[in-house]
């Protein structure tokens, strides 16, 4: 059994096949789906998804690159968000992203505040982005911890072997997405390679990042056993093995699902 932690259902062209999409990856051992929320708008369809389909849940958050469209969102209206629904189980994906910055720092760090504060208060894990802002969001992260503990999760992981260390520090759990199996990413696989792996999970952040031999294509949730087989080898375990192994991690993360 193989858990999406990370992918985007409501996002084209998966939206627009979801029946099939989903029944692809349950036929693929994929048994459940993460689907993440970026923007406020979209939220009405994921808790429709995760009533429809029972092996899929979901999360409530506003990613980094929407954090200027998104300033009124506090951390009791993203509390209230999540208590929708049982099938709500993260927070995110919420962060902070200094290569495109499409909101303005400073608005993307008062929405991350807003997601750590509502992740302290609701035990809920926060699904983290971070890219080209591995300092602050270290400091952030490390500040928060200090006041009060909660669970992080680091999605698609691309960062340096010594990030990735200063989060584990922290209790972090690191997620590989396709990227890891992209023949440039040799630093990262051997990142990957020393990450114990009872802290790394695996995602697929479809309809992006397609691992190889599949990239350039949409991405999808089956498509993950690719970047599972890959992992795999790259452990020296079985296949099965280390999909049992994510799999428990999410649910050390997460909680047991029905």
């Amino acid at each position: 059994m193989i858990i999406d932690s990370h992918c985007h259902l409501t996002y084209e062209p998966m939206s627009s096949s979801l029946d099939e999409t989903i029944i692809r990856a349950n036929n693929d051992g994929v048994k459940y789906l993460l689907t993440i929320s970026t923007v406020d708008k979209n939220f009405n369809d994921i808790l429709d998804i995760t009533k429809k389909h029972k092996s899929v849940y979901g999360t409530y958050g506003i990613h980094p690159h929407e954090a200027k469209n998104h300033q009124e969102i506090k951390s009791n209206h993203i509390i209230e968000k999540v208590k929708k629904s049982k099938k709500i189980i993260g927070i995110g994906e919420s962060g902070l992203d200094f290569y495109y910055n499409h909101s303005e720092k400073n608005d993307q760090i008062s929405s991350f505040l807003e997601h750590i504060d509502a992740s302290q208060k609701t035990n809920l894990p926060l699904i983290v982005h971070t890219r080209s802002a591995e300092d602050d969001t270290l400091r952030i992260l490390k500040e928060s911890t200090q006041k009060k503990e909660f669970k992080i999760l680091i999605h698609c992981f691309t960062g340096t072997k010594k990030f990735a260390f200063k989060l584990l520090d922290l209790g972090a759990y690191i997620s590989a997405s396709g990227v890891v199996t992209f023949k440039k990413s040799k630093e990262l696989a051997d990142t990957f390679k020393e990450i114990p792996s009872d802290k790394i999970l695996v995602e697929t952040d479809s309809p992006y990042l397609a691992p190889e031999p599949l990239r350039g294509k949409p991405n999808e949730p089956s498509y993950i056993t690719h970047t599972v087989k890959f992992l795999s080898k790259l452990k020296n375990v079985s296949y099965e093995k280390f999909s049992e192994i994510t799999t428990q991690n999410f649910f050390k993360l997460f909680g047991k699902l029905n």
